[in-house]
């Protein structure tokens, strides 16, 4: 099986017939994998290249410069193998991940003090210079194609098109800025870059390169398969309060980041741009109507969603 590629630009037509088509193939990705690759989705090349470019000069800092930007779980600079993202999902058996990183949350929070309760005011790089302005172009352009998604995904579910606008008008949205290091040491016997698990609450969008040691999916076979970078695309995947949102019509599916073939040590560094978007941090997430019927009650409670993503970091880090 591979990873759908979808383009996303006719759903911008007025031809109800782009729409529709645009929305069918959004259902069946998500339905099946889990995962798609898209084009059409309006973000430059060069923007994205810049967003590379100040995260490398930012991961090639000393790592004194980097602790002094340490934050809480989910917030400034994680060290190196300080995450344990499988531990999401296998309770606390997982070797570390081979990944630093840095996380950014909703920089419009900063702006208009309108942080949700239990986080806290970004950490920002003050080198390089142009790092902050940078970043908030990237948000930007990610937000609104995260709301984008949202108005795909109504139509694709069977609801009005801005079913989602009052649920995601405040999307929760964090950056993290992704660095493997080459791997001058062999792993421990089952580590990886990133740790099979699942996100958390919406849609991640995510740009990768083509270093070697990349994304990897599950299959509806239980096989593990390569998720190839396409010039002029994203990957999109659906976390878990989308599967609980859908009554698990759409599916939030295992992923990791596997290691590198020893062989191509000394030429295996990798960075990723990750976005996680989400409903608003107060919006309850409970089963969509168009998800439920006789036969098929829902499946999950409600629960808000900053308290789910909460839950699911303080797993990470434990």
């Amino acid at each position: 099986m591979k990873i759908p590629v979808i383009d996303i630009a006719p759903f911008a037509s007025s031809n109800p017939a782009d729409r529709l088509r645009v929305a069918r193939a959004w259902n069946e990705a998500f339905s099946t994998i889990g995962f798609a690759t898209i084009a059409g989705h309006g973000i430059s090349e060069a923007l994205m290249a810049d967003v590379h470019a100040v995260a490398h000069e930012f991961f090639a800092r000393p790592i004194a410069a980097k602790m002094a930007l340490h934050g809480p779980p989910g917030l400034g600079y994680e060290g190196f193998q300080e995450a344990k993202l499988a531990q999401s999902k296998d309770g606390g058996t997982a070797p570390a991940d081979l990944v630093e990183a840095l996380m950014i949350q909703g920089p419009e929070w900063d702006r208009r003090g309108e942080m949700p309760p239990g986080s806290a005011a970004n950490l920002w790089p003050t080198v390089p210079t142009r790092f902050r302005p940078t970043i908030d172009a990237y948000v930007a352009e990610a937000f609104a194609l995260g709301q984008t998604l949202m108005r795909i995904s109504a139509l694709a579910l069977g609801l009005e098109e801005e079913f989602f606008a009052s649920y995601y008008d405040r999307m929760m949205h964090n950056l993290r800025l992704a660095h493997y290091p080459d791997q001058s040491e062999p792993p421990l016997p089952g580590q990886l870059r990133n740790g099979q698990h699942t996100d958390f609450t919406g849609f991640t969008i995510l740009r990768q390169d083509d270093a070697p040691g990349g994304l990897q999916v599950l299959s509806p076979e239980n096989d593990w398969i390569d998720v190839p970078p396409m010039p002029g695309t994203l990957v999109i995947n659906s976390g878990d309060l989308l599967q609980r949102w859908t009554n698990d019509r759409w599916r939030s599916n295992l992923h990791r980041v596997k290691n590198p073939d020893r062989v191509l040590t000394g030429s295996a560094a990798r960075l990723s741009i990750v976005m996680f978007t989400g409903p608003n941090p107060d919006a309850t997430i409970e089963c969509l109507p168009t998800c439920t019927g006789p036969g098929n009650p829902p499946r999950y409670g409600p629960v808000k969603a900053f308290d789910y993503l909460m839950m699911k970091i303080a797993e990470t880090f434990a």
